[in-house]
C-alpha cells in the first residue's frame, strides 16, 4: 500500500540523516522533519485501516502535526542559508500553534474510549468550533511559511550573486525542490482539501526527497564537508567576517570618512587595473572576499563600488569579464584548434551550463552562434 511505502521511506531517511557522521544542525532538523512526516502518514494510515478505533488517542496527537511542516521547512532553510547559529528561543516561537492546537482539543482527552470512537465516526461532532479555528489557522500558517521561506531563498540567492563568481556548487536546487514541493502540498491542503490526495502526494514528496537527497552530495551521505561545510564554507567565513569586522575594521579605517566619491573612484580604478593586469576573473572560484583581500579593502566597500559603478552584482561583473576574454581568445588563429568549452574553462568558467548561460545573457547569442558569425565575417 502506498502509505506503508511512504512511512517506511520517511523513517528510513530519518535514520540515514540522524545517524550520519558529522551531522550538523540542518541535518538534525531535516531528520526530525522526516520523522514528523512518517508519524503523520502513520496516523492517517491508522485512520484508513481502522486501527485508530483500537487506539483513539492517536487522533489527539495527530491534530498538531499539520502545523509542524511549515516551521520545519523554514528552520531547515534558515539553517542551510544562514551562517549564524540558530536562536533557540526564536525557533521555539514557531511551534506555538501546534501547542495551541493540542490545548484546543484537550477536552478530547477526558472522554471515554467509546465516546472518542463516536467522535471519530461522526467526523468530530462536538468539536466543530475547534475544527473551524484550526482550519483557519492552518491556512494562515501555510501561506505565512511559504512566504517567509521564499524570502529566505531570495535573500540567499542575492547573497550568492553578491559574493561568488560561480553558482554550481552553491546553487539552491535542493532547497527549491523542497520549497516547491511544500508549496504544492499547501495548495492541496488549503484549496483541494482531499485527504487521500494530500497524503498520497505526501508519499510522492517523501520519495522525491529521498531520490534528490541521495543525489545531492552531503545530505544523506557522510561527506559533510560538501554542500554545507565545503560548498558554503566561503560564504560562512565571509558573513562572519562582515559581522565581526563591522565594529572594528570599518570603524578604524572607514567610519569617519566613509566611502566618499574620491575613494570609490580610486578603488574602481585599482579594481579595473587588477583585472586587466592579473586577470583574476580567470580563477574559477573567485569570491568577493578573495578580491577584496587582493585590493586591501573591506568586502562591503568593494561590493558597493561594483554595484554602483559597474551597475551589476559581483557575479555578473566577473562573468562579463570572462565572456569578453572568451571573445578575445576566440579571435586568435592559434586557438582554432581548441573547443569552445576548453576556451571557456581558460577564461574562468567551471561548467558548460554556466558558460552558455552567461554568454547568452551578455550577447543574446549562444557561444556557437557567436563563433559562427565570426567565421562568416572572416570570409567576407
Amino acid at each position: 500500500m502506498i502509505y506503508t511505502f511512504g512511512i517506511f521511506i520517511a523513517f528510513f531517511l530519518s535514520l540515514l540523516i540522524l545517524t550520519k557522521r558529522g551531522r550538523n544542525g540542518a541535518d538534525t532538523i531535516l531528520g526530525v522533519w522526516m520523522i514528523v512526516i512518517g508519524i503523520h502518514l502513520l496516523s492517517y494510515y491508522s485512520f484508513k485501516t481502522g486501527l485508530i478505533y483500537s487506539y483513539p488517542l492517536i487522533i489527539w496527537f495527530n491534530f498538531p502535526l499539520p502545523f509542524l511542516h511549515g516551521p520545519l521547512l523554514f528552520l531547515y532553510t534558515l539553517a542551510l542559508t544562514s551562517p549564524a547559529k540558530p536562536n533557540l528561543k526564536t525557533g521555539a516561537l514557531h511551534f506555538i500553534l501546534p501547542v495551541v492546537t493540542l490545548c484546543l482539543y484537550a477536552p478530547f482527552l477526558f472522554y471515554s474510549h467509546q465516546q472518542k470512537i463516536e467522535i471519530i465516526q461522526t467526523n468530530g461532532q462536538g468539536f466543530e468550533l475547534q475544527a473551524s479555528i484550526t482550519s483557519m489557522l492552518l491556512s494562515i500558517s501555510g501561506i505565512f511559511y511559504v512566504y517567509i521561506t521564499h524570502r529566505l531563498l531570495l535573500r540567499h540567492k542575492k547573497r550568492i550573486l553578491d559574493q561568488f563568481s560561480y553558482q554550481e556548487k552553491i546553487n539552491l536546487n535542493w532547497l527549491r525542490m523542497l520549497f516547491y514541493g511544500m508549496g504544492i502540498m499547501w495548495i492541496f491542503i488549503i484549496f483541494i482539501q482531499n485527504d487521500d490526495l494530500i497524503f498520497s502526494a505526501s508519499v510522492v514528496f517523501v520519495v522525491l526527497i529521498g531520490y534528490f537527497g541521495i543525489k545531492q552530495v552531503g545530505i544523506f551521505t557522510n561527506q559533510t564537508n560538501d554542500f554545507l561545510e565545503n560548498d558554503l564554507k566561503e560564504e560562512v567565513i565571509l558573513m562572519e567576517e562582515t559581522v565581526n569586522d563591522t565594529t572594528t575594521q570599518l570603524k578604524k579605517k572607514y567610519a569617519k570618512s566613509g566611502l566618499n566619491e574620491e575613494s570609490a573612484n580610486d578603488l574602481h580604478l585599482r579594481l579595473k587595473h587588477l583585472m586587466v593586469i592579473e586577470k583574476l576573473f580567470t580563477e574559477p572560484e573567485l569570491t568577493l572576499a578573495d578580491l577584496s583581500g587582493r585590493l586591501g579593502v573591506h568586502s562591503n566597500y568593494l561590493s558597493q563600488v561594483i554595484n554602483e559603478m559597474e551597475g551589476v552584482n559581483f557575479y555578473d561583473y566577473i562573468n562579463s569579464l570572462r565572456v569578453e576574454e572568451f571573445k578575445r581568445l576566440a579571435l586568435l588563429p592559434e586557438n582554432q584548434k581548441y573547443t569552445l568549452l576548453a576556451l571557456a574553462f581558460e577564461c574562468g568558467f567551471n561548467s558548460k551550463s554556466a558558460f552558455n548561460r552567461c554568454f547568452k545573457k551578455a550577447t543574446d547569442l549562444s557561444p556557437s552562434e557567436y563563433v559562427k558569425q565570426l567565421t562568416e565575417k572572416s570570409f567576407l
